[in-house]
């Protein structure tokens, strides 16, 4: 049986199996036109011209010909698509289910119950039509018809809504009737009604702060949306909820007209003009605190917004508990994508859920598993990202506020948007402070295509025009003068002080910008009375989207109390409503708030808000697990933060966001630290160390001394404490770190210490882990029969199994290993089927990280068996791979065995000295051998002694016994006058 969705999807799809039985978006809008057409047929010119208007009409008529064989196809040649020489038309029928179908019947029963007075029957219908209602008909298609069919669905989608809204109130149960009401709201958010009926039924629900939230967000979309506040109904429904028959003070007034910005928004214009036109970019608009950059982005939001313009918004925060992508997050959970996200191929919309907690999280126990093994995956998580974000049809404005506080990882995903799509209709406004300029260094002009805009305070005419319209009237030059001299002309000083009244005297000593707003915003936070007051010196510690309920929880007020304290705090535009909660209307604010909080009185709000934080979220606590931890390190409270810590950056990694995980871990080790003493101590910091390896690893590479500093002091902690299966662990992956760093003698004593250790445990995994680590070190002291030896325990004990700190599968890693050994034998025709065996298990696996090794291995295996082909071969899959997947290490072997296949010195010493930086020194001799060759090769005698000789030394000061006796074979062969023909040079 087969199900068409028409309804915030497109799609249709076999029931038995799920799978799409079409991916053909044309035949699905053809079948939607005819769905829309039920029953009446539609003839094959009228539908032609309709579908391919700019088509010739023999052109267009073959192109229907191909989308209806596409249609009857994935149709099975169901009876229900009626086919004839003219005309086409679509009979509803048993064999296929439409949800366009499903949502007209159950609509119409609800509205016949409703008639009838059968109120169980109105709410089970109406349901069922919310339930078949999953968005708009045909997203992404903007054809007239669809057009005239989605308006008309939508209306009598509301109409369903309203009819469950007013049967709920009365039979119950309420928390129906709130969902039913937001769901109107989502469908037409501009319509007072929605919120009326949302409003009251919460209020009947007893949840007095859902009500006001949601009257602040309409009156918030209203003023933005249209310039008007809310009517008097939905004023008068607000005033009853707060039981005070309105008597409160007026709200503040509006911050004025946008004056003086002419320039910047015609710069902003012809931007988005370009990328309208199919010009991706991204333009930043810089300037100090206060001089307008939000009010100039939103602005230019609204007019693009008003000519058809997807808009999505989200700010960046200098507090904790920011997380990786979170802008981004931002975006995708916002209503301007729900639409698009739900039509999504499933891997995206995984890849999505991961971000915004949709799809499955990840899992408490796998600790650093996150890490350097499934780091390969951050390509396909950030491809999924983008094409949920990407324009499709429509041209798109995502705005970000405050980037100079942006992760590093949202920073990458904008640059990678409008450089790995250049062709989108997509625009990136972001605003950032002028002491910023470093986020230009991860955003380079030669990399992606940045527009910086800078923002000047207002000049003397400008500030002057602003100034009078606040007022209401024309003011005197003198007072131009003196609110010019007063304000500096920044737009956020001027508004506070004409809002306060405060108008600077000739010569006051105060007069300087900066302090005199300090002072204005002091003075308003104290009108706004204790209890404001005290709830704006809450929200100040909390940091951001802080919601009534946690503010409830948190305070020393009644929740009536808390409620009118934060809709005086709205009123007077000292907060906004977020969708999510509330936060500052301006960082100076915040900062305002908390500076009249004494040290002692902060210590104990931020303890309240660590508590009350988990106890509203403690159903769902990893979304706020870093703002957690940050609030218990304030509160004096840092061992209590340690395990938030550590789970925030598992969740970080999750996303990829191998920075903020370490920088998590970091402050979890300085947690414990502070917190805690003795072997409780020593416990958690190992626990901590082991969980940072990964990231740390996946970020930074096996030679970080980060990571070197972390493996040393996680093996002497576990040796301390007596953890045996801790201390194998840190050794083997401090092995890797020695060996990747070119300390082979070291790394041989610690796999050594390692075995010795594991085969005391009854672990086979530790035990296999020791064997690989030894065997990778045999190899390199020339010891081939013993690196074999130890590869096929280590194989054999771990059944496969990957090692954490390596990150590619064990029976990948030690079979592509073992070549280089069989090939020390000598034993050639061994070596390549043992390479080749490697790479075939890795392209079964799926794992792109253990592709790359196996081919990196195996293209050294085809250099060291003069196979140049095959080594042409592999090195080129090998760079493609690592450039896709952002594999460092093995894409630098790549640049050098390609460059020798080919003879090309310049990305051999690229290569080369890329390992180098990252202190990667293992295998250096080889490599410069390599490099030799290639000097040979152009004649450049001199050079490549030069090289041999380098490579000379560091086979002898680093133990890479197993290449040397080549360099000394090839630096005999150079001789003084010049002969070098036993070089050896690729086979054809």
């Amino acid at each position: 049986m087969l199900h068409v969705a028409l309804l915030g999807e497109r799609a249709i799809v076999d029931t038995e199996t799920g799978d799409a039985a079409s991916r053909s978006p044309r035949a699905v809008a053809l079948l939607a036109y005819l769905v829309a057409h039920a029953g009446v047929p539609q003839s094959r010119q009228r539908i032609a011209e309709t579908f391919w208007p700019d088509s010739p009409d023999g052109q267009a008529l073959t192109n229907l010909r191909r989308e209806l064989h596409h249609l009857r196809r994935a149709l099975h040649d169901a009876p229900s698509l009626v086919v004839t020489g003219t005309d086409l038309c679509w009979r509803d029928g048993d064999a296929v289910t439409v949800d366009v179908r499903t949502f007209d019947t159950e609509a119409a029963a609800a509205r016949a119950a409703a008639e009838r007075g059968d109120d169980a029957a109105t709410d089970g219908h109406g349901a069922a039509a919310l339930g078949s209602y999953r968005g708009a008909f045909l997203p992404g298609t903007d054809d007239d018809w669809a057009a005239a069919v989605r308006a008309d669905l939508e209306q009598r989608c509301v109409e369903v809504c309203d009819l469950l809204v007013e049967v709920r109130r009365h039979t119950g149960p309420a928390a129906a009737a709130v969902e039913a009401a937001r769901r109107r709201i989502a469908l037409r958010p501009l319509e007072e009604t929605g919120y009326r009926a949302l409003m009251t039924a919460q209020a009947e629900l007893g949840d007095r702060a859902g009500a006001v939230r949601t009257y602040h967000r309409c009156a918030a979309l209203l003023e933005r949306e249209l310039g008007v506040e809310p009517d008097p109904e939905t004023r008068r429904v607000f005033d009853r909820l707060l039981g005070d028959g309105g008597r409160r003070s007026p709200a503040v007034p509006a911050t004025g007209p946008l004056v003086g910005r002419d320039a910047e928004l015609g710069a902003l214009d012809a931007a988005w003009r370009r990328a309208a036109a199919g010009h991706a970019a991204l333009v930043v608009v810089r300037g100090e605190p206060g001089v307008g950059k939000t009010r100039l982005v939103a602005d230019f939001a609204a007019r693009v917004r008003a000519r058809g313009a997807l808009v999505a918004h989200s700010r960046c925060y200098a507090v904790a508990g920011a997380m990786p992508f979170g802008p981004v997050a931002d975006w995708l959970r916002g209503p301007a994508f729900a639409e698009r996200t739900a039509t999504l191929d499933p891997r995206s919309r995984a890849e999505v859920g991961r971000l915004t907690g949709a799809g499955p999280g990840p899992d408490p126990g796998s600790g650093g598993d996150l890490g350097i093994a499934d780091a390969w995956r951050r390509r396909r998580f950030v491809e999924g990202l983008a094409h949920a974000v990407l324009p499709r049809g429509r041209p798109t404005l995502l705005v970000v506020d405050d980037l100079q506080w942006c992760d590093p990882e949202t920073l990458d995903f904008l640059g990678y948007l409008v450089t790995a799509h250049p062709d989108a209709p997509l625009l990136v406004a972001a605003t950032t402070r002028e002491e910023a300029a470093a986020v230009a260094r991860h955003l380079p002009p030669s990399r992606v295509p940045v527009t910086v805009l800078p923002l000047a305070p207002l000049d003397e005419a400008a500030t002057a025009r602003l100034a009078d319209s606040l007022a209401g009237r024309a003011l005197t030059p003198g007072d131009h003068a003196l609110i010019r001299a007063g304000t500096g002309g920044f737009p956020l000083y001027l508004v506070e002080a004409m809002r306060a009244g405060d108008r600077p005297a000739e010569g006051d000593p105060e007069g300087v910008p900066a302090d005199r707003l300090r002072r204005t915003l002091d003075a308003r936070l104290t009108s706004a009375g204790p209890d404001a007051a005290a709830i704006a010196a809450l929200i100040a510690a909390a940091g951001r989207d802080v919601t009534l309920d946690l503010l409830v929880e948190a305070g020393d007020l009644d929740p009536t109390a808390v409620v009118r304290a934060v809709d005086t705090l709205w009123r007077q535009r000292i907060l906004r409503e977020t969708g999510r909660g509330y936060d500052f209307t301006h960082d100076l604010l915040r900062d305002a708030a908390y500076a009249r909080v004494d040290p002692p009185h902060r210590w104990l709000l931020h303890r309240r808000l660590a508590q009350a934080l988990q106890l509203v979220h403690a159903d769902d606590l990893d979304p706020y697990r870093a703002q957690l931890a940050g609030q218990y390190v304030a509160g004096g409270r840092p061992d209590r933060a340690v395990p938030h810590f550590v789970r925030a950056a598992e969740i970080a990694s999750a996303t990829f966001g191998y920075d903020d995980a370490i920088r998590l871990h970091r402050d979890a080790l300085a947690a414990v630290r502070a917190g805690l003493a003795g072997a409780e101590a020593r416990r958690r910091e190992l626990g901590v160390l082991e969980a940072a390896a990964a990231p740390l690893t996946a970020a930074r590479g096996y030679a970080s001394p980060d990571l070197q500093e972390v493996l040393e002091r996680a093996v002497d902690l576990a040796q301390r404490l007596g953890r045996r299966e801790s201390l194998v662990a840190g050794l083997v992956g401090l092995w890797a770190s020695r060996f990747v760093q070119g300390r082979n003698l070291d790394a041989e004593a610690v796999s050594a210490r390692a075995l010795t250790l594991a085969g005391e445990l009854a672990d086979p995994d530790a035990l296999g882990s020791a064997h690989f680590a030894c065997g990778g070190t045999a190899v390199t002291l020339a010891k081939p029969a013993d690196a074999l030896r130890h590869f096929a325990l280590a194989d054999e004990l771990t059944g496969g199994a990957r090692t954490l700190w390596v990150g590619a599968r064990y029976d990948v890693h030690a079979r592509a290993w073992s070549a280089h050994a069989l090939a020390l034998q000598g034993r050639t025709e061994d070596a390549c089927t043992a390479a080749a065996s490697a790479i075939a298990l890795a392209r079964d696996l799926d794992r792109p990280y253990s592709l790359a090794v196996a081919l990196a291995y195996g293209a050294i295996t085809a250099q060291m068996c003069d196979d140049a082909p095959r080594l042409r071969d592999t090195a080129t899959e090998l760079r493609s791979l690592c450039d896709r997947y952002g594999f460092a290490y093995y894409r630098e072997w790549g640049l050098v065995l390609d460059g020798w296949a080919r003879s090309r010195l310049d990305p051999m010493t690229a290569g080369i000295d890329r390992l180098r930086a990252t202190g990667a020194f293992a295998r250096m001799p080889y490599w410069l051998s390599l490099l030799a060759d290639v000097h040979v090769r152009a004649g450049r005698r001199g050079d490549a002694q030069a090289v041999l000789d380098a490579a000379l030394a560091a086979a002898r000061a680093r133990a890479e016994w197993w290449w040397l006796p080549q360099v000394l074979r090839r630096r005999g062969e150079i001789g003084p006058d010049g002969d070098a023909n036993a070089s050896r040079t690729p086979r054809a």
